[in-house]
């Protein structure tokens, strides 16, 4: 997988955040999801001339592409703007104070914030390796990096339009492997098995959190102009965010459309089927695939749609960020190559038994 986000530093009004990640300045006509729209408007009016002739060999594709976009145009355009929200109201220090510190309340603090953490896969890995330099400690970082992808809420909105409450079962199974790779990563720091953050740290003191968020509150101007001024910075958060992430989820439901239409049921059950060979299969498919993890979601429900196994769709969702190559290189060149060797051998076992069990229960 891979998704290019850069990480941003502060605006006004926000305090700092470095939740979205604006994409690198570019032409308009450069932009990804400006070439990715055009492709796909290139693709449809080659459909409406075949059509035209009596050739339907994209009708299958367009009617599944339809489909996927009446179920995600509004948690989508909501996940957007809580995404905006999010980005214009909590600032950075917030996290990487609380990731900073080397107790085991910061795992369980690193995956509360990851729901905070409005960006894609590689944007949350781009702010992860940010925190790291400020001092936040690697397991904290693990913690986080394996959380937010898939916990949240943007995403958590994007897969109840798809999965409904099922869901949810995605979300507490992500906070559950982040917890539990954390504290082993906690574990192996103590017994110097893994590599340790040389950067400066903050103080492990109490930060006042509560009490910054009260006087932020009561210091907040109500008047006009403050109000319309965050609504144009939600809504150019919220923008940024679109540009970020929607040309991987058009090209994620391109896609699942594509499977939909042109791949027979029976190739999935025989090779993706709720067995232990077929979540094999759908795990290698997901450390294989070059998709960000929005584009995922629509594949996975297609997954899910071809072979009814729930547990093959959580593999290939949550196996996708364990084993991505740019992630663990990443991670290898800035915090160790052991913690990065560590993330699929600690993982990916997790998964697999999860989606195994879910196979056999749902």
């Amino acid at each position: 997988m891979s998704c290019g986000c850069g990480v941003q530093h502060g605006h006004e009004g926000g305090g700092g955040s470095c939740h979205v990640s604006a994409p690198s300045p570019r032409r308009w006509y450069r932009e990804r999801l400006f070439v990715v729209a055009l492709g796909l408007f290139g693709l449809y009016i080659a459909h409406i001339v075949l059509d035209y002739f009596g050739v339907s060999v994209l009708g299958g594709l367009f009617s599944a592409l339809y489909e996927y976009a009446g179920m995600i145009w509004l948690p989508m355009t909501i996940g957007l703007l809580v995404g905006g929200l999010i980005d214009r109201f909590v600032p950075s220090e917030y996290i990487w104070r609380v990731l900073a510190q080397h107790r085991r309340r910061s795992i369980f603090y690193s995956v509360g914030l990851g729901f905070l953490a409005s960006a894609c896969s590689h944007g949350i890995l781009a702010i992860s390796m940010e925190l790291y330099r400020k001092g936040a400690s690697t397991p904290a970082v693990i913690s986080f990096l394996l959380a937010s992808p898939w916990a949240n809420m943007p995403i958590t909105i994007l897969l109840l339009g798809f999965f409904g409450v099922k869901a949810l079962i995605f979300i507490f199974t992500a906070i559950l492997i982040a917890i539990v790779t954390g504290l082993l990563y906690q574990v192996l720091d103590r017994a110097g098995l893994v590599e340790r953050n040389t950067h400066s740290a903050v103080p492990e003191n109490n930060f006042p959190l509560l009490d910054d968020i009260k006087s932020r509150w009561r210091a907040y101007d109500f008047r006009a102009r403050r109000l319309v001024s965050d609504l144009i910075g939600i809504l150019r958060s919220s923008w940024e965010l679109a540009r970020m992430i929607l040309w991987w989820i058009v090209i994620g439901m391109l896609i699942a459309a594509a499977i939909s239409a042109y791949i027979p049921t029976e190739i999935f059950m025989n090779y993706m089927g709720p067995t232990l060979s077929g979540l094999l299969a759908t795990l290698i498919f997901a450390t294989i695939i070059e998709i960000c993890s929005e584009g995922t979601s629509p594949v996975a429900l297609e997954i899910y749609r071809q072979t009814g196994a729930f547990g093959n769709a959580l593999v290939f969702l949550m196996a996708g960020v364990a084993t991505d190559y740019t992630e663990i290189g990443l991670i290898w060149s800035n915090i160790g190559k052991r913690a990065a060797l560590l993330l699929p051998v600690i993982t990916v076992p997790q998964i697999v038994i999860i989606g195994y069990f879910l196979n056999m229960i749902l």
